[in-house]
């Protein structure tokens, strides 16, 4: 029989780890094109053959989402692999529909086909959306790791932004190795807050081979999620991260439900700045799809060097892009910081934005008077810069979790907003980590 001619859709992470996992060394499909979304400047580069293997000699194209419909007719497609996250349930019905009419079979992978199985034990955190607060989660279960004795190495979901060859397998242990790898913003924000936490950082595009070296010097392996996507590898001990701020949310996108229906813990974080009703509404939705679930509240406080130095001040607020964005959230932690620190005025930031970060706001009409860390590559990056100096404010809350002024030259004075997470009650999850793990 020929082989099934496939297309992934994606937007460079989950769409190539299925390949690697299920169709790289597989004669039974051809997978004929990538197509890409979300992430700007992927579409029009080529899957490198060094990671694509000995079946494509020539790679694989990666094409704009926009182009689907005539690669399915083009190039005789069979099925699509529908491969991204953190969209509405609506949104993927409405690609299915599209794939459909086209003529190809619409596919969903779930972990059975795409999960790898480690020789350490693993912990995941994931969420049910962007910017519910895994980083500080994934943080705060590092530190209990550790405090029980173990060595830890969190493996991120990639952002592989770079060359996909070089980026295969990437390991950073300090500053220099974020240098090195010529990481972007997005990168950085995740990676920074491990190293400072004394914990290795394993990242890429080849996810067993990632896991392959991360096991020789770890006790555990701990999967730090990206989006709103599911673990790359089987979890021992699965926690997913829910946010009373979008009510309703944790039910309504993919594949986030998927994680509340298969969490050991559900973390419901913020419930320090969320109403009652909606942490409650939050909790009955999750205990209608998983009622095993032990369930831990839990906030996320602020800390700013010198909250007087923004009292009365009109501020810029510049927020953790991919909240904004992916997210779809209006504000972020700057901006509570803000309001909560009696700043006079928070300047909307579009009049002033140029070039990409202008395109943003164009892509994300619903961004609030914040301005989202944007940092896809070098031009990006200084398109952030210009944006944040044209500003006419009298300081600069930087509620990203590196201090941006690492990476970009701001011109203002700037406060830095810090969180991490404070489970509130019990069981905590140092309690849980304990029962689990504990020797």
């Amino acid at each position: 029989m020929s082989p099934i001619r496939t297309i992934i859709m994606g937007a460079a992470g989950r769409d190539f780890h299925n390949f690697n996992v299920a169709f790289r060394n597989n004669p039974e499909y051809e997978v004929v094109a990538f197509t890409a979304t979300q992430i700007p400047d992927i579409a029009g580069r080529i899957y490198p053959p060094e990671l694509a293997g000995p079946l494509y000699p020539a790679g694989i194209p990666i094409r704009a989402e926009q182009e689907l419909d005539d690669l399915i007719r083009d190039q005789k497609a069979d099925q699509v692999i529908f491969a991204y996250s953190d969209v509405p349930h609506e949104y993927v019905m409405h690609k299915a529909s599209q794939v459909l009419a086209a003529g190809a079979d619409f596919r969903l992978m779930g972990a059975k086909a795409t999960q790898i199985r480690s020789s350490k034990p693993v912990v995941s955190v994931c969420a049910v959306r962007t910017g519910s607060g895994k980083s500080q989660t994934t943080r705060r279960v590092s530190k209990v790791l550790r405090s029980m004795g173990m060595k830890v190495a969190a493996i991120r979901h990639p952002m592989p932004y770079g060359d996909l060859a070089k980026q295969a397998v990437q390991r950073f242990a300090e500053y220099a190795d974020l240098d090195r790898h010529d990481c972007t913003i997005e990168e950085r924000e995740e990676y920074e807050p491990h190293l400072d936490n004394g914990v290795i950082v394993y990242a890429g595009v080849d996810y067993e081979r990632i896991l392959r070296q991360a096991e020789q010097e770890v006790d555990i392996v701990l999967w730090d999620g990206g989006n709103n996507d599911f673990p790359f590898y089987v979890s021992d001990f699965k926690i997913v991260v829910a946010d009373p701020h979008r009510p309703g949310h944790e039910i309504s996108y993919h594949p986030g439900e998927t994680n509340a229906r298969d969490a050991d813990v559900i973390v419901i974080n913020k419930v320090d700045t969320a109403s009652a009703e909606n942490v409650m509404q939050v909790r009955e939705n999750l205990r209608a799809v998983n009622p095993n679930a032990i369930v831990v509240e839990a906030a996320s406080p602020l800390f700013v060097d010198d909250p007087s130095a923004i009292r009365g001040k009109r501020v810029l607020v510049i927020e953790d892009g991919p909240t904004l964005t992916h997210g779809e959230m209006a504000y972020g932690a700057g901006w509570v910081a803000a309001r909560r620190f009696g700043a006079k005025e928070i300047v909307d930031p579009r009049p002033y934005a140029v070039r990409s970060i202008k395109a943003t706001y164009e892509k994300y009409p619903n961004t609030g008077p914040v301005l989202p860390a944007m940092g896809y590559g070098e031009a990006q990056t200084k398109d952030l810069e210009e944006t944040i100096n044209n500003a006419d404010v009298d300081l600069v809350i930087i509620g990203t979790p590196i201090d941006l002024n690492r990476i970009v030259r701001i011109q203002k004075p700037s406060q830095r907003v810090r969180y991490e997470l404070q489970e509130i009650g019990q069981p905590t999850l140092e309690d849980l980590l304990k029962s689990k793990f504990g020797k």
